[in-house]
């Protein structure tokens, strides 16, 4: 059972007197006081005697962030490495994929717009093609429409687990099955869904999956991971290397490391790699299945409460939904009801067409509000949010 009480002292934001309402864990959630604590403490170690001499002090503490995130996921430490972002760490992958002419890329109906993009840049570059996977009646992918489409020729099939505008979870593990079916790679871009849905790699069985540290997870801006399924990591090289991800073995010669550390690069934010380790573990404190529960209820208690209000319409699609709420209101934009919650204190945010173009499109949206409570969100500022709404 979740210790709601103290989720909630948890978090600075919540000091005396707050009427705070935080509904934009789908964007930059409000992080616990461990990862504000760890963070500018290691700051202020960097202060006292330097970056290099404070980092070599939490060499333990570094290498204790793949291992908790292992736990998290279910995965080896060495197939992990650290990033400054998922967008990142999903590109990393992306371009280490070989690609020629006529060899073709899958993504999703939801996909995000940064992953479409880098799918079309190397469709363009390589002379692969860029395929979208067709949506069920439900708006999931639809997997006889996937197992129909793939054959030899396709080297990589982008899934987006949960998008960034809407309740929609995707099928990963049934789609990558069909995927391997004829040896393509599955890329997983978990962004959205890691820290608020159970995330296995081994069930999953995907080739790699990319993570940010500052939704769900809680921890702060610019980190985030890549897993890489054993062994693979051994078989690609990246587009960028530097000292950390290979050795300099000759004047002309270089050797890459053996394991996901070829994805990384020596310089990073020490204290922010170091916060999120504090958010993962802080996670794995509380029960990571009680957290899941709580945000799965909380989101629920808005799809049941938002239709209620007239001239509002919940646009979440699927089967099974995850922590984001989405919906719009008749005769206002998604920007107008975003500032107007905003003037109340309760913090929402607005999803536009241009980050899922191709599922915003097929649904006649331009935009949509996005509310995602996390597990410290209380019903009161459930309700207080359902009222406001409701006087728009």
């Amino acid at each position: 059972m979740l210790d709601e009480n103290r989720v909630r002292a948890d978090i600075p934001a919540y000091g005396a007197g707050s009427d705070l309402v935080f509904l934009d864990s789908a964007g930059s959630s409000l992080p616990p006081r461990v990862v504000v604590d760890t963070v500018v403490a290691h700051l202020r170690r960097e202060a006292e005697i330097g970056g290099y001499r404070a980092a070599n002090e939490r060499l333990d503490d570094l290498a204790a962030v793949k291992t908790d995130i292992g736990r998290l996921i279910n995965a080896d430490p060495t197939g992990i490495a650290l990033s400054d972002s998922a967008t990142r760490a999903w590109a990393d992958f992306f371009y280490s994929v070989p690609l020629a002419p006529g060899d073709r890329i899958l993504i999703s109906g939801a996909d995000y717009a940064s992953n479409a993009i880098a799918a079309l840049q190397r469709a363009k570059a390589t002379g692969a093609v860029v395929e979208q996977i067709p949506s069920d009646g439900s708006g999931q992918l639809d997997l006889d429409a996937l197992a129909d489409m793939v054959d030899e020729r396709v080297q990589l099939v982008s899934v987006l687990h949960a998008p960034t505008n809407g309740g929609l979870v995707n099928p990963a593990a049934d789609a990558t099955r069909i995927a391997h079916s004829v040896g393509a790679l599955v890329l997983l871009d978990a962004c959205q869904s890691a820290g608020q849905l159970p995330i296995d790699v081994a069930e999953l069985d995907v080739d790699a999956l990319s993570v940010t540290g500052r939704k769900w997870l809680r921890g702060p801006r610019g980190t985030g991971f890549l897993y890489v399924r054993p062994g693979l990591a051994a078989s690609m090289e990246p587009q960028r290397l530097d000292l950390h991800s290979a050795q300099w073995t000759g004047p002309q010669e270089y050797a890459l490391v053996p394991d996901a550390r070829r994805f990384e690069f020596w310089e990073c934010d020490v204290a922010a790699r170091l916060g999120l380790g504090a958010a993962v573990r802080y996670l794995l404190e509380l029960g990571p299945d009680d957290v899941y529960d709580a945000i799965a209820v909380r989101a629920e208690h808005l799809r049941k409460s938002l239709p209620e209000i007239d001239g509002v319409t919940v646009r979440d699609i699927g089967i099974r939904h995850s922590g984001i709420v989405s919906f719009t209101v008749e005769g206002k934009s998604a920007v107008e009801v975003r500032d107007r919650l905003a003037a109340q204190n309760i913090t929402v945010t607005a999803s536009h067409a241009s980050s899922t173009l191709l599922d915003m499109t097929a649904r006649g949206l331009d935009s949509v509000v996005r509310a995602s409570p996390h597990c410290f969100v209380s019903f009161e500022e459930l309700d207080r949010f359902v009222g406001a709404v409701a006087t728009l």
